[in-house]
């Protein structure tokens, strides 16, 4: 073990003397770059692993002898959270720019996947919203790799192509949402970059999507891809061509603001008869006091302007989709 982790565990020593339940002061024992370890859950712990640590263990179990009880406690409080960072010094979030090829237009999606995992893992695709693949996706594909997912963001438009917003965003995703076909030509494309990735397990694939990108994972479903299920946040669920649900292999999960101006009710029907008659599994959740883009905090928090940000919503709908995929992810 290197020096690099003691020396930065004893620069957050600071004397601000935190209570742990049930325990002394900790007069000096407030870890700022960590979490406070209650130290009698470690002690057999660091009984089997302690001598790992080598002289600096050894010289810490032999102080250990002539110290106070509460010293002690401070000593293997240390010595504990050296543990955990030794542990995890290897756990890497690891993202990589993918160039890929879609009917002759060159796109640029993100890899992203915790470098600790080893072997094939649950993975999933994210399809962008109407500006195109940004931070906003990047953010939601680092907080699944913490989660142990292996993760692809695709790109949808083509690589240097992101609209800054209206009215380009619109005219760009209107090229997709008017010729299905086009679109689902790009999702599958993403798709294929996703099952070649050396941790995707493709047994085990759920695409989720944001906005055009909501609209985009229900185009991937009916398009026929054999993936576990797919998840639109605040999507459109128009249906342009009813008889396509009976290309479905896969349980749809669509989360909804129950005040979204831009979604009209008679496409939420549609969307729920297409789903009913080609025997879908499916699940339609409204938020109230939701409208559109209510899990993106850059919309604002103005609800007449018909997009805003909804934190109830969007903590909601992410608790959600994350049991939608521990269920179908279960092997069973």
């Amino acid at each position: 073990m290197t020096s690099e982790p003691r020396r930065r565990i004893e620069a957050g020593v600071a004397g601000h003397g935190q209570r742990w339940p049930d325990s002394e002061w900790l007069e000096e024992s407030d870890m700022k770059g960590g979490q406070l370890i209650p130290c009698n859950d470690f002690v057999n712990l660091i009984r089997e692993v302690g001598p790992r640590f080598g002289n600096y263990s050894r010289s810490c179990q032999t102080r250990h002898a002539r110290l106070s009880s509460s010293v002690m406690k401070r000593a293997l409080l240390l010595t504990a959270t050296l543990l955990a960072f030794a542990c995890t010094s290897h756990a890497e979030v690891v993202e990589t720019p993918v160039e890929y090829s879609s009917g002759g237009t060159i796109c640029e999606g993100l890899h992203v996947v915790d470098s600790s995992h080893s072997g094939k893992l649950p993975s999933v695709l994210i399809i962008h919203q109407w500006t195109g693949l940004s931070e906003n996706e990047k953010m939601r594909a680092r907080m699944l790799a913490g989660l142990g997912y292996n993760v692809f963001a695709a790109d949808i438009y083509g690589k240097g192509i992101r609209p800054p917003g209206p009215p380009a965003a619109g005219q760009e995703a209107g090229k997709y949402k008017s010729d299905r076909k086009l679109y689902r030509e790009r999702l599958n494309a993403a798709l294929d970059v996703l099952k070649k990735q050396a941790h995707t397990d493709t047994t085990r694939i759920v695409a989720i999507g944001y906005c055009f990108g909501g609209t985009g994972v229900v185009e991937l479903a009916r398009s026929g891809a054999a993936i576990k299920g797919v998840v639109s946040f605040h999507g459109g669920l128009d249906s342009p061509t009813p008889t396509d649900g009976k290309n479905v292999r896969c349980e749809v999960l669509a989360l909804h603001g129950a005040d979204d101006p831009f979604v009209p009710k008679a496409d939420l029907e549609a969307f729920e008869n297409e789903m009913k008659a080609a025997g879908v599994t499916y699940k339609l959740i409204q938020y109230p006091g939701a409208v559109h883009a209510f899990t993106q905090k850059a919309a604002g928090n103005d609800n007449s302007k018909g997009a805003a940000y909804n934190e109830a919503a969007d903590k909601q709908s992410w608790d959600e989709m994350k049991s939608f995929m521990a269920r179908l992810f279960a092997k069973e």
